[in-house]
């Protein structure tokens, strides 16, 4: 009852304050949710996402990306749910892969199979030869490969502006080299006993623990955890490439994980038998 109050007042604050400015994530969500209720759901969890504070987070990205919820919109749906997924970030159903998204590319290896292409995995691009502001020839592996209709590109924005022949214009090379990616790991943790908790996944908005959020792979699919006698999460971890959580070991990584389950409440540490 304590933090509820505070929580209403802290609501009704900001929805009086009349000098709002929109300028971070921090003053964006402060202003339609209040601070304490900022501090709670929204402060640690983007911090552990993206890995620099709130504050140095554009309002535009909190804007596209919490877009349509609101704090009654929330407490509409927690009490009478999201009719017509009205709220993008309080669906509830959806379709999902039995045995996960891989069968997706698995399908769709098979449908340009049935078309005639072919998919080659492994291949390391190293050129993408441009003309007339279109993609004419990619070369992987010392192999050039003409493409006269269209390319499309999943490459990091950095590497693929460093591999365009010819290159583009200096400040545009600039600019991408600048680009910082921040990285994800998970480690999967399998635990004696049933699911730890019915939903797909629960975020972690606690700064004491570095997990940011927790997946339960049998909500997804019953059929990713075949043994009823035993549950499987995921854990889910952002970093960047060279940092202390990056160049950890599996069996550290494991026990790090282990230990923060235990810590959250959600299984003791004696209960996860392996992970990965």
């Amino acid at each position: 009852p304590v933090e509820l109050t505070r929580c209403m007042a802290s609501y009704l604050r900001a929805a009086v304050r009349r000098d709002k400015r929109d300028e971070s994530l921090e003053d964006w969500v402060t202003n339609r949710f209040g601070r304490r209720l900022y501090e709670l759901f929204f402060k640690s969890y983007n911090e552990k996402v993206w890995g620099v504070p709130a504050s140095e987070i554009r309002a535009e990205w909190a804007a596209q990306r919490i877009k349509g919820l609101s704090f009654f919109s929330a407490a509409k749906a927690a009490f009478f749910g999201n009719e017509g997924n009205k709220v993008k970030s309080l669906i509830s159903e959806f379709n999902y892969p039995r045995y996960g998204p891989g069968q997706m590319w698995d399908a769709m290896t098979v449908a340009i199979g049935n078309e005639g292409g072919v998919v080659r995995t492994g291949a390391h691009v190293e050129r993408i030869e441009l003309a007339g502001g279109r993609v004419v020839e990619v070369e992987a592996d010392g192999t050039s490969y003409a493409l006269p209709d269209a390319v499309i590109s999943s490459l990091p924005l950095r590497e693929l502006v460093a591999m365009a022949s010819p290159p583009p214009p200096a400040e545009v090379v600039e600019a991408a080299s600048g680009l910082r990616y921040r990285d994800f790991l998970t480690v999967a943790l399998v635990v004696d006993g049933e699911d730890l908790f019915p939903d797909n996944w629960i975020y972690i908005h606690e700064p004491d623990v570095r997990v940011g959020r927790i997946q339960n792979y049998r909500s997804w699919s019953p059929w990713m955890v075949p043994d009823p006698a035993k549950a499987c999460v995921g854990l889910e971890y952002f970093c960047f490439a060279g940092d202390d959580l990056w160049t950890m070991s599996d069996d550290d990584l494991v026990d790090l994980a282990a230990s923060e389950l235990d810590r959250l409440g959600l299984a003791a540490k004696a209960q996860v038998e392996r992970g990965f």
